[in-house]
């Protein structure tokens, strides 16, 4: 199917809801495997599709699952098995983003290696789809802790890598616990004989499709990648614009509000940027892309559709700001350096929950795609000088200097200063506002220090505000967190002011934070579903009784002298004592 041909997500039928999060989220036009799973999909079809990673068959089947889920039922209606934990927390988060305006919606991964007790709780609070790798469902269902019994529709991805990972008859074993008018959808890149005994086995009259991935060899571009950790991805960028010999660039982001938002944001960091997106008029577009022909603007962020046949000669760099939603989008965004024989430089951006996607990637590229290390304080330093130096090389031979001279002469002679020091002074107030030597511009790594931990007993703690109110979410040292990624979930996606957010307290499987009182059910529903550190918040106010563990730390607290709370056992000049934590037997899965 191609591109021109190719329908709009509103041609689809998707529920209101779903299309309302596609157009926040910047979906424009569905890739290949969602226009064509997604209408049987709805239609209640059983599917088998061929399909790379990377395709966008995530979103392929959850939309038209979840725009056909019952929201008022509280229990497990859609299940999508998956080969790895990090596949299942993926498909969650996707599935959990998608399903942002569906009311009390609930989506849980599950896997092998997580603690077994939050696992059941939330089953017991009620959720609508579970996501989870074959050995971990089993032992759900062995225990009876897992009921299938109004489940409408199953998801086997990666199909392959299941075989190859030897869960197939797990997942066979799992397809006997569903009701019999299920629907079920299978997903693989290639289809081994095992693979289509499944199908051929469970799936009826199944709609079969099969995308041919595109692959690409980019040799006259060079690509990179730098890993998304600690640093803001602004302040990284603008590393990368100091420290490289850019001439023209294309930045790429998912949705048309981050065009604007981040060209904005560049200009105030003294960068010549601006927005190219689909809300645009077209004389704005025509305009826009003149003026990165012409050199008045250096820097483009625009969104996959409105750069879709840009050919700007002078266009050395492209940044992927926001990773692909698939392989071929990736492709065409960095087809725009490169050209005319002239070599390019591709830098991608990547969460460290990504890397599958650039593996991918790499696959679709034919290259292998390097890590890269931030410029450092010297690289910005080094490139400052050098294009200080240039300017007045360049304005020494280009300009009529004898008024200055005079100017210069005159004042050495009025206030005896030498013609060095002058010069310096001159210096200084030219680039006083961007600084040759960035030490007090330049940011660093921000680490957020832990604050102590709150030893008092929980019957005398106080917030020091009567307007605040202690909240329990699920994430805590284990997971590693920082206070720093609790206020940022927080303060985005509750709409919380930073400063309104108080004390936090990390523990080792949760953490306390205090919050204004009286918090919206919205606001609290909507934090509940929010992932940080791989763990959903599952935010909820604080009841007072904590177990650092939420096993047996209250018992190390019963045997071991330290200080008061300290599940570590710490005392002052003795050695740290160490504990092996038992637990069940480890699963392959």
């Amino acid at each position: 199917m191609s591109e021109e041909n190719s329908p709009s997500f509103k041609d689809l039928n998707l529920a209101p809801a779903l299309l309302k999060v596609i157009n926040t989220v910047g979906y424009e036009t569905p890739t290949p495997i969602q226009a064509q799973s997604i209408p049987p999909l709805l239609e209640g079809r059983d599917l088998l599709g061929q399909a790379q990673t990377g395709t966008g068959k995530t979103a392929a089947f959850c939309l038209p699952l979840l725009s056909r889920l019952n929201p008022k039922l509280k229990v497990p209606q859609i299940l999508v098995l998956t080969p790895t934990r990090e596949l299942a927390l993926q498909v969650a988060e996707a599935m959990q983003t998608y399903a942002r305006h569906l009311k009390d919606f609930q989506v849980l991964p599950v896997y092998g290696g997580q603690n077994m007790g939050q696992q059941l709780r939330q089953l017991q609070r009620g959720v609508q789809a579970i996501v989870g790798t074959p050995g971990r469902i089993q032992d759900h269902l062995r225990r009876g802790t897992l009921k299938l019994d109004k489940l409408s529709c199953v998801v086997i991805d990666e199909a392959d890598e299941m075989l190859k990972m030897g869960f197939i008859d797990d997942v066979e074993q799992i397809l006997t616990h569903v009701p019999e008018d299920h629907q079920t959808s299978l997903f693989s890149a290639t289809m081994p004989k095992e693979v289509l005994n499944v199908a051929r086995k469970h799936l009826k009259n199944p709609i079969e499709i099969r995308i041919k991935s595109k692959t690409s060899t980019v040799e006259k571009i060079t690509q990179h990648f730098w890993q998304v950790k600690g640093l803001h991805k602004l302040d990284a960028l603008t590393r990368i614009l100091e420290a490289e010999e850019i001439d023209g660039m294309l930045i790429f982001v998912r949705t048309k509000v981050a065009t604007v938002e981040l060209a904005e944001k560049l200009e105030a960091r003294g960068f010549s940027s601006a927005a190219l997106n689909g809300d645009m008029t077209q004389m704005l577009r025509e305009k826009t892309v003149e003026r990165l022909k012409d050199g008045s603007l250096d820097i483009v962020v625009a969104t996959d559709v409105a750069a879709r046949g840009l050919d700007v000669k002078r266009i050395s760099h492209v940044i992927n700001y926001d990773i692909p939603y698939d392989t071929e989008a990736y492709i065409h965004r960095i087809g725009r350096t490169g050209r005319a024989g002239r070599e390019g430089k591709a830098i991608l951006f990547v969460a460290p929950r990504e890397k599958r996607m650039l593996a991918a990637i790499e696959r679709a590229t034919r290259q292998p795609i390097k890590a890269m290390a931030l410029p450092s304080r010297k690289d910005i330093t080094s490139r400052r000088i050098n294009l200080f130096k240039e300017q007045i090389s360049s304005a020494m031979e280009s300009e009529d200097m004898e008024f200055f001279e005079e100017l210069i002469d005159e004042y050495q002679s009025e206030y005896d200063i030498g013609h060095r020091k002058i010069a310096a002074t001159l210096a200084f107030l030219l680039q006083k506002e961007r600084p040759l030597n960035p030490d007090e511009t330049f940011v660093e790594e921000v680490r957020v220090e832990r604050p102590e931990r709150d030893t008092a007993p929980r019957r005398e703690r106080k917030t020091g505000d009567e307007q605040m109110q202690t909240y329990r979410i699920e994430v805590g040292r284990k997971h590693g967190v920082e206070p720093g990624n609790i206020v940022g979930a927080i303060s985005n996606e509750g709409k919380i002011n930073s400063r309104e957010i108080g004390r936090i307290r990390l523990f080792d499987q949760f953490s306390l934070v205090d919050l204004p009182k009286n918090l919206s059910q919205d606001i609290l529903h909507k934090l509940k579903g929010v992932w940080v550190c791989d763990e959903q918040l599952q935010i909820s106010p604080d009841s007072g009784y904590h177990s650092d563990t939420r096993e047996n730390s209250n018992k190390r607290r019963s045997f071991i002298k330290g200080k008061p709370g300290d599940s570590r056992g710490y005392k002052p000049g003795a050695k740290k004592a160490t504990f092996k934590k038992r637990g069940p037997k480890p699963e392959k899965s």
